[in-house]
């Protein structure tokens, strides 16, 4: 690779601020080009980021250009980084290291990695976007600019500048799947080291990692990303529940790990007898995990199905189903506890075989049974694929399908413009509780719990939606406002003569897909429409609450000039009568 550079000048000053160094000053017009030092593309460090990534590119033709790429990162990131220091007091080129580290972990492409050693440059020192895109081409500034924050967003408030980071990062994120990648390892790696904040900044992070990143590593399938994320946030914000779950597992870690090794001895004794290659191990539970078990289903945790877990990675997915039958005939399975996402795989892209068997003792423990790529899948999502598309120059047509529901958060853009709605469209969309429904032809839809037929129906087309008048669950009628549940077949009646959506939709529908559809299609229709319908709907919210308030009061109260606007924003869907209400009387 040809890299031109000069020297670029950097921020002087080094940071106090515990999460980042200090804004970089506007860079000129002119585009000077950078020039890596020669002496630390040949250090230690690059070395071994080298060496790490060389590691599994043994068929790469153009693994020279590729490393000299990543040395040439490493070192324009050290030298627009050296004065700079974190708040624990290393220096700051530790950061995008490691989280360039973190991905080599999940084996990703070099543009990949030359982004995470860049990903703070464009924000914090003098270093600028057309740099990066002269040095290292348009594909590792896009990436570059992706992540970047936007601690310098022109917001009005605090949440509203963390709904226009949030709303970046997505549109980004649906255009290159990598963003988000890299993006993952930021925080991963600011979680491991978030002891040197004070203690309103872990707090504040820990909340948004376990709101926003932990979920959106789940819907990636980036599992080994997720535990991490998920157990590092809740021992900062419920340290005393962590901790007792914590000390209650170390008190029964010898047994259970005698337990275990005998059910992996006579399991893989069985697999053997009958031919089956098999690697078996016991599985890690996660502290978090375990206890969003206990909360729902209200038990304690030694009612935890699995906290005994195995794995089994066999070579076919004829040999899943064979493994399943056998452990099914050793043990006997615990009713209800068997999920078949190999048939089904999940939106997330995952496969897996899981049931739980009750071992002598009557102790229940789990099994889950997948394939070698299923693993890769399994434990590095969306990266795997994406390894997999790299590998064979093409694009996977189902993996692209899978990412759709990604790529239409894009509509956030322009049809969420309150900060709070949108914040709170963004968690149910990716929370980890998700409903699992069917089509009647057996295509599996994943949909936030709470979900209706509604949803149902704009999740499978915009008009299939807007021409819904009713629906049937296990071919039996239901109302537009039922909430799934795994496992049902729905099918959405419609007809070519429907008036469109119903305004009443958007008090009860879950997805923002759903609720941005039939949001545009009335703000489609004419203002004294959507004012006459926004007064109706206002006036029974009020009269549902027995509630008396001056229209003029509440018109204030939501920022806007006149109750015709009032009544034309609540009309076209903007913002629903039971919201702003709900707003009032809080």
């Amino acid at each position: 690779m040809e890299v031109r550079l000069t020297p670029a000048p950097v921020a002087s000053d080094a940071t106090t601020d515990p999460a980042r160094p200090p804004r970089r000053a506007s860079a000129t017009p002119q585009v000077q080009p950078l020039r890596p030092d020669p002496e630390q593309m040949s250090s230690p460090a690059a070395d071994d980021l080298v060496q790490r990534f060389s590691a599994y590119q043994q068929h790469n033709a153009e693994l020279a250009r590729d490393t000299a790429t990543i040395r040439a990162a490493y070192a324009i990131a050290h030298e627009a980084h050296k004065t700079q220091k974190r708040a624990s007091g290393e220096p700051y080129i530790d950061h995008p290291v490691a989280v360039a580290n973190l991905l080599l972990e999940l084996r990703l492409d070099v543009n990949s990695i030359a982004a995470a050693l860049l990903h703070d440059v464009v924000e914090d020192t003098s270093v600028t976007k057309e740099q990066v895109a002269q040095a290292f081409g348009g594909e590792v500034a896009h990436l570059v600019d992706g992540v970047t924050k936007l601690s310098a967003l022109e917001a009005q408030t605090k949440e509203e500048a963390q709904v226009g980071t949030y709303r970046k990062m997505f549109i980004a994120m649906a255009d290159d799947p990598r963003v988000v990648l890299v993006k993952l390892a930021d925080r991963m790696h600011n979680m491991r080291t978030i002891a040197a904040m004070k203690t309103e900044s872990q707090q504040r992070n820990a909340r948004e990692t376990l709101d926003i990143y932990a979920p959106l590593a789940h819907r990636l399938g980036i599992w080994q990303i997720k535990w991490e994320l998920e157990d590092r946030s809740f021992a900062l914000l419920n340290p005393d529940k962590y901790q007792e779950i914590s000390r209650a597992l170390a008190l029964r870690r010898d047994a259970r790990e005698k337990i275990i090794h005998r059910v992996i001895s006579r399991l893989r004794q069985a697999l053997d007898k009958e031919g089956i290659k098999a690697d078996i191990t016991g599985r890690p539970k996660h502290i978090y995990s375990i206890y969003r078990k206990m909360e729902r289903k209200g038990v304690s945790l030694d009612q935890i199905y699995d906290q005994l877990a195995v794995r089994v990675i066999v070579k076919s997915v004829g040999d899943c189903y064979q493994a399943l039958g056998i452990a099914h005939g050793m043990w006997p399975p615990v009713p209800g506890e068997f999920d078949d996402y190999i048939a089904n795989p999940k939106e997330s892209m995952y496969q897996s075989l899981h049931t739980t068997v009750l071992i002598p003792g009557g102790q229940p423990c789990e099994i889950q049974i997948r394939t070698q790529q299923m693993h890769e899948v399994a434990e590095h999502g969306i990266a795997a694929h994406w390894r997999y598309k790299e590998g064979f120059g093409r694009s996977d047509a189902s993996f692209e399908a899978k990412l759709a529901w990604l790529r239409g958060l894009i509509e956030w853009r322009r049809d969420l413009t309150d900060a709070r709605e949108f914040v709170e469209s963004l968690k149910s969309d990716v929370l980890e509780e998700q409903v699992y429904v069917f089509t009647p032809k057996g295509k599996i839809i994943d949909l936030p719990v709470g979900s209706t037929p509604v949803d149902f129906a704009f999740r499978i087309h915009s008009e299939v939606g807007n021409r819904c008048v009713g629906a049937k669950v296990n071919n039996r009628l239901v109302p537009l406002d039922y909430q799934l549940q795994s496992g049902e077949i729905v099918q959405v009646m419609t007809t070519k003569n429907a008036r469109g959506p119903s305004r009443d939709w958007l008090n009860f529908v879950q997805t923002s897909g759903a609720r941005n559809h039939i949001r545009r299609y009335f703000k489609r229709l004419r203002r004294d429409e959507n004012e006459a319908a926004g007064r109706d709907l206002l006036e029974k919210e009020l009269k549902r609450l027995g509630m008396s308030i001056a229209f003029e009061d509440i018109a204030q109260l939501a920022g806007v000039r006149t109750i015709e606007d009032l009544f034309a924003n609540i009309g076209s869907g903007d913002i629903t009568a039971r919201t702003l209400v709900q707003r009032i009387v809080a």
